[in-house]
């Protein structure tokens, strides 16, 4: 597979005076040169501190509260399509430093779709295209990625840029991909998934009812009977009641293939032995409240880090859920007694690259090491963790990698070790397929990419 991408070089507003070189006029250019340099500021603080671009941004507008939802949008949306089409967009070359900004913001606009379209044409006036300028090249509303490669090509005069360019090549060594896959895998990847949600202590029809009456955008979902999409807009969680009541709580599609396969029963007990701040062991909750049977089972929570249970607790007081305890992991000790839970999930740390569409600036922060780092640590969680599973009990594996070398490779080298525990078929909610083990791929239901392994104690 042929992936030649051009070594990444962070051409912002901070190298060589870029953006404060540029002479604006008009009030819109004004406002057009404001978000570049911003946009630039943010971007370079991504690229040289390494953290998520999410965080970043989040705590750019805690400080900035002068920025309205329009500026959010722009600086926001900008931001993220920037490292969503940084593979095709590092290739650009005009010849002229001052200008490769300008033509990388306004390439993204194009590929995005965006409609600031004072804003987009600033842009390209200061980006001095030799010939195409991005905004005179229309898409179609719902234009494919080979149309957005075309015009790409169009605009930039470069012919042999690839689909597979806008993920790094290290992801396609270690997270093969069948040839005939590749474009919908990219397609999916360089599209933003809708915000799904799990209706957790009221019907999913009441709650997309309630959501809608306060202009929410809802839809259920026919893959699972209390999960729903909220489609694409930002919201502020903090403003819907739903929420701050603890009837809903935002979880990924494929996130909640872990919870349906781990099928808790209302008087079993469960360990999360990698909880964070719980957004499993809720649905697990949750999922044992849907039998219409009074709760006699419980679940305890647990992590190395304190702040993400603390987070639990505050999420589980909120939703009323009552047989929710945490137990945070001192060291290699085992924090909960062994062979006493009728089910333990193991969500092991991974690379995270399943999570790619919704963060799109972590495939070019990350490299190889964010995959060959970690099994060695994730079958030493596993192998711990299954000694809390009592005779006949499930032991659940999961990750939100795409690798097998995370995912298969662990589950196996787990089972070539014990005796003790035997895999159990899955059938995947999204195709009906039977599966030993179980990846969601991005594309196959709008989701975010997810991995599951079933297993039992004989």
């Amino acid at each position: 597979m042929s992936n030649n991408i051009p070594a990444m070089s962070n051409v912002t507003a901070s190298d060589d005076k870029h953006v404060q070189d540029i002479a604006a006029t008009t009030p819109a250019q004004k406002r057009a040169l404001s978000y570049a340099t911003t946009i630039a500021m943010l971007f370079d603080q991504v690229m040289s501190t390494s953290m998520p671009a999410d965080r970043i941004i989040g705590q750019y507008f805690r400080e900035h509260k002068k920025h309205g939802s329009k500026d959010r949008r722009v600086i926001r949306e900008s931001l993220f399509g920037l490292f969503r089409w940084r593979g095709w967009l590092n290739q650009l070359d005009s010849g002229q430093k001052h200008s490769i900004w300008f033509q990388q913001l306004s390439t993204c606009a194009m590929l995005e779709q965006h409609q600031w379209s004072d804003i987009i044409t600033a842009w390209n006036e200061f980006a001095q295209w030799p010939q195409t300028r991005a905004d005179q090249i229309q898409l179609e509303h719902k234009a494919s990625l080979n149309d957005k490669l075309s015009a790409f090509a169009t605009l930039s005069g470069i012919t042999t840029s690839q689909i597979t360019q806008l993920l790094p090549q290290w992801f396609w060594q270690l997270c093969p991909v069948a040839e005939a896959d590749q474009y919908a895998v990219v397609n999916a990847m360089s599209s933003r998934p809708p915000i799904w949600t799990r209706a957790q202590t009221l019907s999913a029809a009441k709650v997309i009812e309630s959501l809608r009456q306060a202009g929410v955008e809802a839809e259920a979902s026919h893959y699972f009977s209390d999960a729903i999409s909220l489609g694409h807009k930002s919201i502020n969680l903090n403003e819907i009641n739903l929420y701050k009541q603890g009837h809903i709580e935002i979880q990924d599609l494929a996130s909640q293939v872990i919870g349906q396969i781990c099928q808790p029963s209302s008087h079993e007990k469960w360990w999360d032995a990698c909880s964070g701040a719980g957004g499993k062991t809720l649905q697990l909750y949750s999922l044992m409240s849907q039998q219409n049977v009074p709760i006699t089972g419980n679940i305890i929570a647990s992590d190395i880090r304190r702040k993400p249970l603390e987070e639990l607790r505050k999420r589980a007081n909120r939703a009323g859920f009552e047989n929710i305890s945490v137990v945070a992991w001192k060291g290699d000790e085992l924090p909960v007694d062994a062979k006493a839970f009728d089910g333990v999930l193991v969500d092991a740390p991974c690379s995270c690259t399943g999570t790619w569409r919704r963060n799109p600036d972590m495939r070019w922060l990350d490299d190889a090491s964010a995959i060959t780092d970690k099994p060695i640590l994730q079958l030493a969680i596993l192998r711990r963790s299954a000694v809390a599973v009592k005779s006949g009990g499930k032991l659940i594996y999961a990750t939100c990698s795409l690798s097998p070398s995370e995912n298969e490779q662990i589950v196996q080298d787990f089972l070539s070790e014990t005796t003790e525990f035997e895999l159990e078929p899955v059938t995947h909610p999204f195709t009906g397929q039977q599966c030993d083990m179980l990846t969601i791929w991005p594309q196959q239901a709008d989701s975010d990419g997810m991995f599951v392994a079933k297993m039992r104690r004989k």
